[in-house]
Parts: C-alpha cells; structure tokens; sequence
C-alpha cells in the first residue's frame, strides 16, 4: 500500500490532473475497496443459516419458567399455568422435561420427553398421584397440556435436517426475513413434511414459524412476538404465539428466569423423576 501511495503521489505532481481526474481516481479506488470488502464476506447458503440456527438450539442444559396460557375457542375460558423446564440438548440428543407448578391442582403434572439422532422421539407423562403413561412416536402430534403445542414442537431441531433451501423474503413486523425450508431426510423422524421458518438474518431469530403436513397443509404456526437476550446475552424468542389450523384457539408462551450451564444427571431425564416433580420428599 505505502508502494501504492509513493507511485500515486509520483504521477500526480508529474501530470498535474485536474479536478475531474482526481474525483475520477477517488470513486475507483472506492470501488476497489467496497469489492474487496464483500469479496471477503461468505455468501450467506441455506446450509450454514440452518447450522447456526441449529447450533443455537443446541444449547446445553439450561432450566427457565414458562407462563402458558391457552385461550379457548370464541373468546371461551382461559387456562393459565406456571411451567418449570429442564433441558438437555446436545447433537447425539434432547432430553426435556415440563412440569406444572402452577395452579395448585394441577401441580405436579408433567412429561419427559428423548429424542435421538438414531431413534424417533418418546416420552412418559405423570399425572399426581401415581399415574404414569408412554408417549409413543405416534402420539407426539397430541396436545401438550390441552395447548395448541405438539410434544414434537419441543423435542425436535428442524434446523439440523437433511435438506435445507431459500424459498423467498418477506417483511414480518416490519423486519426484512429469509424464509428458510427445512425438510427431514429419511433417517429423520417427524410428523412434519416440511418447516418454513422467516429468519431476521440480522438478529438470528425465527419471528415465524409454519409446520406442513406430506398433504401439503398447513399444520401449526407460531410467530414470535418479543425478543430479548438470554442469560447469555444471546437475542432469542421470548414470546410464543401458536395457532393450529384448523382452530380458533390460540396459545401464548412467555419465557422467563432461564439460566444455562445447569448441571443435571441421567437421573433427571427419567420417567422416574417425574414423581419426584410431584413431591420432592420422595427423592
């Protein structure tokens, strides 16, 4: 560069250029300067948005409290409940559980939920006093705690499928999003055939989400509506909206009081430890 200057310098005294050739020799070197830059910047794929996104899911053992609150069709009653979540995720597998602690009749319901890259998804739900229950591969499409959220919605990271693919842009909440298509591979097991996700590429935060069945239907959608940084400082989905089609119902999800780095033993993510949820005295 300093080469560069001496000889730059060397011309201009011997020619004496004008004005119009020194604004001339500005904007090329300008121009060379800006095509470096982006030269050097990788080209955003849909292969590496989905691994970090991914990656991000794959967080560790992290704990947090969740307000879940289901509102029933035609402005019906509405359940609220107070959830506490423990969970594990790593890419060899996801270990879940949801308990309730609030409202007191209900405390103490809970599932376990493990997912692993060779195997589909299970589970085990508790009911207070001693009533436990397998969730098989075929029911992870049901209910979790009468919402409008599958046990597949939790377990699964659809960022880490097979197939991966840009399908467009669009504005949601003002914010301009990628929309990412996932699809499983053969090995990958879900009740869904594809996920569209509508990335803010700036922030790395899905702000919506569509879930589609092999018939090509829309099955669930969920849009995020506030972002905040974890204890990681990190921006994720704070707030949830789910809405299944088909339904009027409509549930929300709000985060709070997550901490990661958690340590947990195999013993947490067991059926077992469920009745612990229930009553702690029996551990």
């Amino acid at each position: 560069m300093a080469n560069q200057i001496s000889v730059a310098n060397h011309m201009n005294t011997a020619l004496r250029p004008t004005r119009s050739t020194h604004t001339r020799a500005a904007l090329l070197v300008f121009t060379a300067l800006c095509s470096s830059v982006v030269a050097q910047e990788p080209a955003l794929t849909a292969q590496n948005l989905a691994a970090r996104l991914g990656a991000s899911v794959q967080d560790g053992s992290s704990s947090a409290r969740l307000k879940m609150e289901v509102q029933k069709p035609g402005g019906g009653s509405k359940t609220v409940l107070q959830l506490q979540v423990k969970a594990r995720r790593t890419r060899a597998a996801t270990d879940l559980v949801y308990s309730v602690l609030w409202p007191k009749d209900r405390k103490g319901e809970s599932f376990f939920l493990r997912k692993t890259a060779e195997r589909p998804p299970s589970g085990t739900v508790f009911v207070p006093p001693d009533s436990l229950r397998p969730i098989s591969s075929s029911q992870m499409k049901d209910a979790v705690f009468g919402s409008d959220l599958s046990y597949q919605d939790l377990v699964e990271n659809f960022f880490a499928w097979a197939n991966q693919a840009f399908v467009g842009t669009e504005v949601v909440d003002r914010v301009p999003c990628q929309i990412l298509e996932s699809k499983p591979g053969k090995s990958e097991h879900s009740i869904y055939a594809r996920v569209r996700s509508w990335i803010d590429v700036k922030r790395m935060v899905p702000l919506r989400v569509e879930k589609y069945s092999a018939s090509g239907q829309l099955v669930r959608r969920i849009d995020t509506t506030r972002v905040a940084r974890n204890d990681k400082d990190r921006l994720v989905p704070a707030s949830l909206e789910v809405r299944r089609a088909g339904q009027d119902s409509v549930t929300e999800l709000q985060g709070s009081n997550s901490q990661y780095d958690v340590t947990y033993s195999d013993s947490d993510f067991t059926s077992e430890a469920l009745r612990g949820l229930a009553d702690p005295k029996s551990k």
